[in-house]
């Protein structure tokens, strides 16, 4: 954000952090975007370089192997990614929201197993909901996990899973009990090297052309039945409280290009003339400007609003909600109205705001589509 605004959380410490971070992901990553957006994923190299860094899982506690940090730190690595290489590392769904489901609900055995390996970039993690027949309703996944003796036999398909192609561990939701509707969910850990594990293609997208995001074949896949991630039957709500966090995350990379895209536009704006003059010398131009600038102000302080009520514990899924919908919405419009300011430029791939006009677009659909935010928002009200 502008000088002239410092959020109410910021200490020294997350500074150094981010400062740290924006260094590796401008020296390190941003030379190889060109090469990871051509074979649609960032090398394991990377990983585990940012691992040395302690830029992964950076809410495990050191007895894991972890920096032992809290979601603050996580926000400020992932606001410093927003801000240089774009969101083809998938680090979000790795430390975000994976090591914090292992974190929340996993066994000491499970904890010990994956986290020092998350932490480290030696394994990639994902986690597998959305199916090609559900997608936002989670309940009418078709992904069947059966128990039989010691192990449960997995059977079924998942398709848009982010760090799929890539991931050493996989979060699979799956049917316990076919008949139990949402009850009937639940969650098992799936290593990559299971006999009967299939990786297919890596999806050809609109944007985020750096992220792997893959379809995955489960076709009697046998997993111990201790690799069960809390209890069977309570993978729904497992998700359903962890889902305000990962759409606080979301708003976070929703508010930073936004607010990055803005800062594109001004340097460009003051620096291109048109009709004998600076494009920003025209009133239209700054009049959108400023009406991007204040919309990008509000959705910063809405966001720091939510990391504070998160901070005590009082973020309710209503308030998430809102700030996933209304922070990737004004995204996608302050976006779109600066690439306008940027005429035929700003279609040309070789500027930064046509990437991320077409990396925002994904932002209202993955996380629950915006259409099922402003549902559940409607049934508080």
């Amino acid at each position: 954000m502008n000088a002239t605004y410092v959020s109410p959380w910021e200490t020294e410490e997350l500074t150094l952090l981010r400062d740290t971070a924006t260094q590796f992901f401008t020296d390190v990553g941003m030379p190889q975007m060109e090469k990871w957006e051509s074979q649609h994923f960032v090398d394991k190299e990377f990983w585990r370089q940012a691992g040395e860094l302690g830029l992964l899982c950076a809410m495990v506690p050191e007895e894991y192997g972890g920096p032992g940090g809290t979601f603050l730190h996580h926000i400020a690595i992932m606001e410093a990614q927003g801000r240089t290489i774009d969101r083809g590392f998938g680090n979000s769904v790795h430390s975000g929201i994976v090591a914090d489901y292992i974190l929340a609900f996993g066994s000491e055995e499970q904890k010990r197993t994956w986290l020092p390996k998350m932490v480290s970039g030696e394994a990639i993690a994902a986690i597998a909901m959305t199916e090609p027949t559900a997608g936002s309703d989670l309940k009418a996944i078709r992904t069947r996990a059966v128990r039989d003796g010691d192990s449960y036999v997995i059977d079924g398909s998942k398709t848009f899973i982010t760090n799929g192609g890539t991931a050493d561990l996989v979060v699979v939701a799956a049917k316990t009990d076919p008949d139990a509707g949402a009850k009937g969910v639940s969650l098992l850990l799936v290593p990559a090297d299971a006999p009967g594990f299939r990786r297919g293609r890596v999806l050809d997208k609109i944007g985020q052309q750096a992220a792997d995001t893959s379809e995955l074949f489960f076709d009697g896949v046998r997993v111990p039945a201790t690799n069960l991630l809390g209890e069977e039957g309570a993978g729904f709500r497992m998700l359903m409280k962890q889902l305000s966090q990962e759409r606080l995350f979301i708003g976070l990379g929703a508010i930073v290009a936004a607010d990055v895209a803005l800062e594109h536009t001004i340097r460009y704006t003051k620096e291109r003339e048109a009709f004998g003059a600076p494009l920003f010398d025209m009133q239209n131009t700054r009049f959108e400007l400023a009406e991007c600038a204040t919309a990008v102000r509000i959705g910063r302080i809405f966001f720091d609003d939510c990391v504070a009520r998160h901070s005590r514990g009082e973020l309710d899924a209503t308030t998430a909600s809102m700030a996933k919908y209304w922070l990737t919405q004004t995204q996608c419009d302050v976006i779109d109205r600066c690439l306008q300011l940027f005429g035929g430029y700003g279609y040309m791939r070789e500027y930064p705001i046509a990437r991320m006009y077409a990396d925002a677009r994904a932002q209202k659909i993955y996380g629950g589509a915006n259409e099922v935010m402003k549902d559940l928002i409607a049934r508080s009200l």
